[in-house]
This record gives C-alpha cells, sequence and structure tokens, in this order.
C-alpha cells in the first residue's frame, strides 16, 4: 500500500513537471468503471477478513522505486497499465473463477478490460519505440513482481478462501489508490466537462 501511496504522490509531481500533464485523455467514465471496479470488489466479498487474520500478510510494494518523484511520465502511465493488467490476469484465473460469484467475477474482469483499453490508447501517446524497455525495467517490473508474490502466496496457501479474502482486501487497496490516481490525472488533463 506504501507503494502505491507513493507511486501517486510520484505521479502527482511528474505530472505537474515540464509538459503539465500526462498528455492521456483519461474520461470521466474510465474513472466511474474503476470506481465501479471497487464496488464490485467490495460486493464480492464471501467471509470476513476477521475470520483471515492468520493469513494477512504484507505483500510489499517497493516503494523505494517511486520515491522523490523519479518516474517519467511514460513509466506513470506504465506503472498503471501494469497494475490493471496484472489485476485482469489475477481475476481471470480458472481458480479464481471458482472462488467467486461468477456474475460479480465477470462484472470485474469487464471493467478492468476497459479500463486496459483506454490506457492501452494513452500508453501509445506517451511511450515510443524508445521507451518499449520500460515495462521489463524499473517500477513496472517492481508491479511485475508484486503482483508475482501475491500468486505465490495463493499457491502456498492452496488457493484457499481466506487467501482469496486477503488478496480481495489487498487488491482493493491498490485499486482504490489507482482510481485516486486516475481522477487526478483527468483533472490534471483538463476534462472537468463530464459530472
Amino acid at each position: 500500500m506504501a507503494f502505491v501511496l507513493s507511486l501517486l504522490m510520484a505521479l502527482l509531481l511528474v505530472s505537474y513537471g515540464p509538459g503539465g500533464s500526462l498528455g492521456c485523455d483519461l474520461s470521466q467514465n474510465h474513472v466511474l468503471i474503476g470506481r465501479k471496479n471497487l464496488r464490485l470488489l467490495g460486493q464480492m466479498r464471501r467471509i470476513s477478513p476477521r475470520f483471515c487474520l492468520q493469513d494477512r500478510k504484507d505483500f510489499a510494494f517497493p516503494q523505494e522505486m517511486v520515491e522523490g518523484g523519479q518516474l517519467q511520465e511514460a513509466q506513470a502511465i506504465s506503472v498503471l497499465h501494469e497494475m490493471l493488467q496484472q489485476s485482469f490476469n489475477l481475476f481471470h484465473t480458472e481458480r479464481s473463477s471458482a472462488a467467486w460469484d461468477t456474475t460479480l467475477l465477470e462484472q470485474l474482469r469487464t471493467g478492468l478490460h476497459q479500463q486496459l483499453d483506454d490506457l492501452d490508447a494513452c500508453l501509445g501517446q506517451v511511450m515510443g519505440e524508445e521507451d518499449s524497455a520500460l515495462g521489463r525495467t524499473g517500477p513496472t517490473l517492481a508491479v511485475k513482481r508484486y503482483f508475482q508474490g501475491i500468486h505465490v502466496y495463493l499457491k502456498e496457501k492452496e488457493y484457499s478462501d481466506c487467501a482469496w479474502e486477503t488478496v480481495r482486501v489487498e487488491i482493493m487497496r491498490s485499486l482504490s489508490s489507482s482510481v485516486s490516481l486516475q481522477e487526478r490525472l483527468r483533472m490534471m488533463d483538463g476534462d472537468l466537462s463530464s459530472p
């Protein structure tokens, strides 16, 4: 969680740097979909997290990767895209289908896919061919490793209900920060015309 908050601050600082915005028009609909995804994750709760205290885990977002506002524009969008892509992948497995209400799960997958489509357009705007290595280094790689840790945790816990509940709560925290970031990016880009 600390990494996500640091990421938000770094992206906020980057957006106020030269150029003034990330060059990406995130629509109000994109933000609304993010909020809906959070509500869906909340509705997916099957057991109380209190019953799963023994399964709690610090998944350790590596906050040092983004401290001090060191992310470049393309890195910021790449990290946001990676967070959504990895969340989509996590909830698009056979094991996740067995763990959750299929209607809610499908709605979540659809929402994450819509957000990814929006960010794909942004990636095309901010990443040139010279930036194609960004997905294999630095903060984006740290996000990939973070999600790999989540996959390992689920496997070690044999995909138990408490393990999935722990992961659901963790992903809600990540996506909550992601929605806040998307709202800030949208406002910084001056798209204030939609409610």
